[in-house]
């Protein structure tokens, strides 16, 4: 089994299962994906996301606001949390720092982001964090304001090892997306094979970055099983025990991710995925 850890699925494009959320989930549990995280990128598109899930019950949601938003009023940590529980989100995010672009002042993501990880703190829920081109501040500020009792996960990751490692260290896991079947993505590749796999999730982040073979193609989440399978490439295992991994690992983080699963299943699911 497979668990999409982030995707848009208020975002899916028209040529993806013809526009059809409904066609485009039942194609990725076609293939074994057997969960979906939806990840917000404003508070408001929360309540969107809160009526898919509402249609799906293997689909849980996020809350949070995305570091290149542009806002004209930013929200307090009440307001996220306010979010957050009103929407029975499983978890804050995505949030955090982006120099790629550099649209929304540093400054003004800095306490955006602060903000988010000191909501997360006070639900104890993780955090979904976004980064790109801001390696020590994100570390700064995870190690300043997040409980690695609670951590999160650097999704997309596109980093280096050194940044993954010290993530790790702070209770965090490293998502892999598409980018890491591209023909330009050796380092990724490198990291799929030396982080520890009880670390790993993995995602589409649809409709963006479809991997190989789909490149250039709307992302969607059936797609997953891709990532999934140039991991176990890598590491020289099979596509069985990544999923049944990268599973537990996303049922140990997003505790609150799966309640249609008894507590006797979901223990099964994290020490086989453990045990591996």
């Amino acid at each position: 089994m497979f668990v999409d850890s982030h995707c848009h699925l208020d975002r899916l494009s028209p040529d993806t299962c013809d526009g059809d959320l409904d066609k485009a989930l039942n194609a990725a549990r076609a293939r074994g994906v057997k969960q979906f995280l939806a990840i917000s990128v404003t508070l408001d598109g929360a309540s969107e996301l809160a009526e898919i899930r509402s249609r799906h019950d293997d689909v849980v949601i996020s809350a949070g606001v995305h570091p290149l938003q542009e806002l004209e009023q930013e929200p307090s940590i009440d307001d996220i949390v306010r979010c957050a529980e009103e929407h029975d989100a499983v978890a804050i995010g995505e949030s955090g720092l982006d120099y790629h672009y550099d649209s929304v002042p540093r400054e003004v993501q800095h306490e955006r982001f602060a903000r988010h990880l000191q909501a997360a703190t006070r639900l104890g829920l993780p955090i979904v964090v976004h980064t790109r081109e801001a390696r020590e501040d994100t570390l700064a500020l995870i190690r300043e304001h997040s409980d690695p009792d609670i951590g999160g996960v650097l999704h997309c990751f596109t980093e280096d090892i050194d940044m993954a490692r010290a993530a790790v260290a702070q209770g965090f896991y490293i998502s892999l997306s598409g980018i890491v079947t591209f023909r330009n993505a050796e380092s990724l590749r490198e990291l799929a094979r030396c982080i520890p796999l009880d670390r790993l999730l993995i995602e589409t982040d649809s409709p963006y970055l479809a991997p190989v073979p789909y490149r250039g193609r709307p992302n969607q989440p059936a797609w997953v099983v891709e990532v999934a399978e140039c991991i176990a490439q890598q590491r020289g295992i099979s596509v069985e025990e990544v999923g049944m991994q990268t599973t537990a690992n996303f049922h140990q983080l997003f505790r609150r991710a799966a309640p249609s699963v008894d507590d006797e299943l979901r223990q099964q699911l994290i020490n086989a995925g453990m045990s591996h």
